[in-house]
């Protein structure tokens, strides 16, 4: 049999693998390439611009001039950034809780393989995908004075409850919101991690004579308690940069007296305008950044905690 021949001189293929050893380290550089100019336009020059302008006094129409740390000492002694940052902090901790625990008793509830189930779980993702303005104006029309639910509330001889109107009502309403919508978002991260855990612990569990409650706390929580973490993690941040559940339920002036305006919620209302200080609301604007990542490592450091 005759062997096969290759085409072309020696000194042709030299220098034709030369090139393409020229042009490899290039080559990831060219296809990363759009997807940093992204990060870069849209993430870091918008962050690193926010770090600068916090040291400065510049306004919407104004470019402003260094200042130092004033606008950092100013919040200290602004109320409305005590006021935000605590709804802000009060947020997280009736958010986060329910946004760990519930998405994960629904997904053991649509875990089963039943007929039907598959509508279910398409109607328990519904609101992830649908828009939080018009979900927060839904829930604005159900709970308003002449809302549905105060109709029923009436129908029943019941009084009317200012759910838009009562300071903390508002605030609840508006963590109501959130964690409806988030339900069917950490159901199906839930869902994935309940797929990774072998059938043979519940049945070996299920032979030494534990109950339900049993499993589920001596089984399936260690089994997903890397991806609670994860919930909890990405929840919390979510919720201390809470903005539209909160306008919506208020108001943009963030309910009577401006008393549930949040961190971000002070951000946008000073920064925007004609005459909106640019440089206060970046360092509004950096505490939010600062407060978040100090959340994630808090919770990263009790997961490593209760792993050692």
């Amino acid at each position: 049999m005759a062997s096969p021949t290759l085409t072309g001189t020696p000194g042709t293929r030299k220098s034709g693998t030369r090139r393409v050893r020229r042009q490899l380290p290039a080559s990831p550089w060219l296809f990363a390439a759009p997807g940093l100019l992204i990060t870069g336009a849209f993430i870091l020059y918008p962050f690193v611009s926010t770090l600068v302008n916090s040291f400065t006094d510049r306004r919407t129409l104004v470019p402003g001039e260094f200042v130092g740390l004033a606008n950092f000492r100013e919040l200290l002694h602004d109320d409305m950034f005590w006021t935000g940052l605590r709804n802000s902090t009060l947020y997280v901790l009736g958010v986060v809780p329910a946004l760990v625990l519930l998405p994960l008793l629904l997904a053991l509830l649509v875990q089963k393989h039943i007929p039907g189930i598959t509508f279910f779980r398409s109607a328990f993702y519904t609101p992830v995908v649908a828009s939080i303005v018009v979900v927060g104006l839904i829930w604005v029309w159900l709970l308003d004075e002449r809302g549905l639910v105060n109709s029923l509330l009436e129908t029943l001889g019941a009084s009317p409850v200012g759910f838009l109107s009562d300071q903390w009502l508002i605030l609840l309403s508006a963590m109501g919101v959130t964690v409806w919508k988030g339900l069917g978002y950490y159901m199906i991260i839930y869902l994935a991690a309940l797929a990774n855990v072998p059938r043979e612990l519940h049945e070996a569990a299920a032979v030494d004579g534990a109950g339900a409650v049993r499993r589920f706390l001596s089984v399936t929580v260690p089994a997903v308690r890397s991806t609670m973490v994860l919930v909890a993690a990405l929840s919390s941040v979510a919720a201390f940069k809470v903005f539209s559940e909160v306008y919506l339920m208020a108001g943009p002036n963030g309910g009577p007296a401006g008393e549930d305006t949040t961190l971000v919620m002070l951000v946008q209302r000073t920064g925007t305008g004609l005459t909106g200080r640019v440089g206060y609301a970046s360092a509004i604007s950096v505490v939010v950044f600062v407060v978040t990542v100090a959340l994630m490592l808090l919770v990263l450091r009790a997961d490593r905690k209760e792993e050692s």
